[in-house]
Order: C-alpha cells, then sequence, then structure tokens
C-alpha cells in the first residue's frame, strides 16, 4: 500500500494520535503505554512528512528502545512508502549512534570497522594498564579506576586536562593509566 492522501494515514486514530502525526514542528516525543499505538503514530508521521511536507527519508531519525520495534516499524514504513523507506534512519539508541560513530570515525582517526569496547573489555584494558604502569592491583582496583576514567570521561574531561586535577598519588595513578588507557584504545582501533 502507498500513501496517496493524508486521509488514508489519519484513518482510524484518535485525535491526540492525529495531532502527535499532524505536528511537522521540530523533534516529536511519544510517551505512552504498550499496546497504545505508538508505533503506528510514528510511522503514520513519518509517511505524513515524507509525502505531505516534502521531508527527504534520509533526513528523518526514528528512534525506537527495540530491535523489534525498529524492525516493526521498518516493515510498516515500507508497506506505507515502498522502497523510500530504505533510506529512513529507523534504529535504537544504541544503533543509532553506532552508525553516527562509524561515519564520522575518520575526523577522530579511528577507521570505520573500530570496535566499541563492553564493560568487561575496558576492565581487562585498565587492568592491563595498570600492569604496564607497574601498579599492584591489589591497591589499585582496576575497576575503581576505571570508574573513576568513566566519570571524568562523562563529564568530558580529557587526560590531559584531568593531569591537571591531580592531588595524590592515586589521582596520579587514575591520570597516568586514563592517558595509557586512551592510547590503547587508539591503537587497536576501539571506543569505549
Amino acid at each position: 500500500m502507498s500513501v496517496t492522501s493524508p486521509e488514508s494515514y489519519l484513518a482510524g486514530l484518535n485525535p491526540a494520535q492525529r495531532e502527535a502525526v499532524l505536528e511537522t514542528e521540530g523533534p516529536l516525543l511519544v510517551i505512552a503505554g504498550a499496546g497504545s499505538g505508538k508505533t503506528r503514530v510514528l510511522t503514520n508521521r513519518v509517511g505524513h512528512l515524507i509525502t505531505a511536507c516534502g521531508v527527504k527519508p534520509n533526513e528523518i531519525l526514528a528512534i525506537t528502545f527495540t530491535n523489534k520495534a525498529a524492525n516493526e516499524m521498518k516493515e510498516r514504513l515500507e508497506d506505507l512508502l515502498g522502497p523510500t523507506a530504505r533510506r529512513l534512519w529507523i534504529l535504537t539508541f544504541h544503533a543509532a549512534c553506532g552508525r553516527i560513530l562509524r561515519r564520522e570515525a575518520p575526523r577522530l582517526g579511528y577507521r570505520t570497522n573500530f570496535t566499541i569496547y563492553d564493560q568487561a573489555d575496558q576492565i581487562r584494558l585498565t587492568k592491563a594498564c595498570l600492569e604496564e604502569l607497574e601498579r599492584d592491583p591489589k591497591r589499585f582496583v582496576p575497576r575503581g579506576i576505571h570508574a573513576q576514567i568513566s566519570t571524568a570521561k562523562n563529564n568530558l574531561v580529557g587526560p590531559e586536562e584531568y593531569k591537571t586535577r591531580v592531588a595524590s598519588f592515586y589521582d596520579q595513578t587514575v591520570a597516568d593509566t586514563y592517558e595509557l588507557y586512551q592510547r590503547r584504545l587508539f591503537t587497536s582501533n576501539a571506543v569505549d
């Protein structure tokens, strides 16, 4: 089935759903309970943006919580729009971020086939860095050191800036580990 008029994708929607489908200014967040029609609303809104508003499919990003929901939305949009739907970004949050990172990786000096380290990989790398720095892992617990590195990253504090905040030998160990950790990530073409 292909969308030809607003009536075709507005039929059967309640007033709140119609309002969400017809809202065209800026982003839209749809929050509702299970089985309430969220996927239908978002699917029809995407159809409306493309057919009635002239928005290009590759300019639309639809984020879902699960792969199942993303696949369901893709199927519905293919039914609604045909092959045009293949150019849409319909992904989970993590998949969307991964796609953007892969596209932009060369700007950061990474190859597009980088590896994303999970928590276990991150702890292993932290432990290896501590060993390379000849720090006792019983005194400097890798999980704790990595928690400090992670907090710094979440606050957009890089290794160089972190060094300026050192107030103790422990802080210095975190700073040294952080710097080495980042170098090892980069040489492994990995991100965390």
